[in-house]
């Protein structure tokens, strides 16, 4: 990517040479080369970058980063590493730690989840004074009134630029005698009866959580088809989100141990709450934020439960499905099953074939499948 402050060589998190994806686009572009001029000798705040393309770009002028991702972060680490700055020229910090106390420079990469981002800027907000500068980017399809409007809601009056190369930016002037409403985040509410172990269980949904203010159908489907088990065995909730799915295995089997994995910090958040609200403080169970289960013990899972996701912000892709799934392969034990729920057309029945041998359809309506994988001795 070529900036105006050099040309960098950026990858996405973890790197695979086959990914056709960029680690930037033209709405990073677009930010960096308006912002070229700008007094950066402040407090410089970055929110949203996905990559850490905005990060490496600025890593001269000691910017703070904000992510909900732990993969986002760990992409942002090599490339500052691979532009050869120092491991310490950008401070990494996640949507669940301190904003900083005051921000001169806000930029904004706006997310796909509109609750993401509000719950983004009223945390942002009380350390913006009225000489912040403040610029939103984003590609035209990302940006709605809806975006706009949060912008003036919570931070002062807002308006975009022209687009170029199908991106856009967003001007906001701090007002600091506006009156904000009140975060509405996290939000908690109860499931509906008649969804198996989960029925009536309450979820607690920190922002940026997939489907975080209802219960995806996905989900819905899965939790009506749990396996039903008894005695001890380690239960893995691979992409966990809200966590409901492995607070369901748990109260199923009392005797189960449970793993939360997920690399978002919202989901690891939200899996705690969601478990600790439903389980008691006295159950145990492990939340784990990284890559999936790529560092995960082989062969210690006796079941792992799986919704994967089929999109990275706005592309679709079937990159992820296939990663959690090898890795599941590679964590369970001989005879250990992946029970995953998907939606019919994206074949996941033809992937699981091939990376374990078989694969059942344990349950199915018109548009999701429930499908299980056992892992075969070698």
């Amino acid at each position: 990517m070529l900036t105006p402050w050099g040309e960098y060589d950026l990858t996405r998190f973890p790197e695979d040479a086959r990914d056709p994806l960029r680690a930037w686009d033209a709405a990073d572009d677009y930010l960096l080369r308006h912002i070229e001029k700008l007094d950066l000798s402040g407090s410089v705040v970055v929110i949203g970058d996905r990559w850490g393309a905005l990060a490496t770009a600025l890593a001269g002028h000691g910017p703070v980063q904000i992510s909900d991702s732990f993969l986002a972060q760990e992409a942002t680490r090599a490339n500052l590493a691979r532009a050869g700055a120092e491991p310490d020229a950008v401070r990494l910090l996640s949507t669940r730690d301190e904003v900083p106390e005051r921000v001169d420079v806000l930029l904004v990469r706006v997310p796909k989840s509109l609750g993401l981002l509000e719950d983004q800027l009223h945390r942002i907000a009380p350390s913006v004074h009225a000489g912040t500068v403040v610029v939103g980017t984003g590609m035209v399809k990302e940006i709605h009134t809806s975006t706009l409007t949060l912008f003036e809601r919570i931070l002062g009056p807002t308006k975009t630029s022209l687009a170029e190369k199908k991106a856009r930016l967003i001007f906001t002037t701090p007002d600091p005698d506006l009156v904000r409403p009140t975060n509405p985040w996290p939000l908690t509410y109860s499931l509906e009866l008649g969804i198996g172990p989960a029925s009536g269980l309450a979820t607690t949904n920190h922002a940026g959580v997939f489907c975080a203010d209802r219960l995806d159908i996905g989900t819905r489907f899965l939790l009506q088809h749990l396996p039903e088990r008894t005695g001890p065995e380690h239960v893995v909730d691979l992409g966990c989100g809200n966590g409901i799915v492995g607070t369901a295995a748990a109260l199923a089997n009392p005797e189960a141990r449970v793993t939360f994995v997920d690399e978002s910090h919202p989901a690891m958040a939200s899996a705690e709450a969601t478990f600790r609200m439903c389980a008691g403080s006295a159950r145990q169970a492990d939340f784990h934020l990284g890559d999936g289960l790529a560092e995960f013990p082989p062969g210690t899972a006796d079941l792992v439960l799986n919704n994967p996701p089929f999109h990275t912000h706005q592309t679709t892709t079937d990159r992820t499905s296939s990663r959690m799934f090898l890795d599941a392969r590679t964590a369970l034990r001989d005879g250990g099953e992946l029970w995953v729920v998907g939606n019919r057309h994206l074949g996941y029945h033809e992937k699981l074939r091939r990376m374990f041998g078989s694969c059942e359809v344990v349950a199915s309506d018109p548009k999701f499948v429930v499908l299980r994988a056992v892992k075969q001795a070698r």
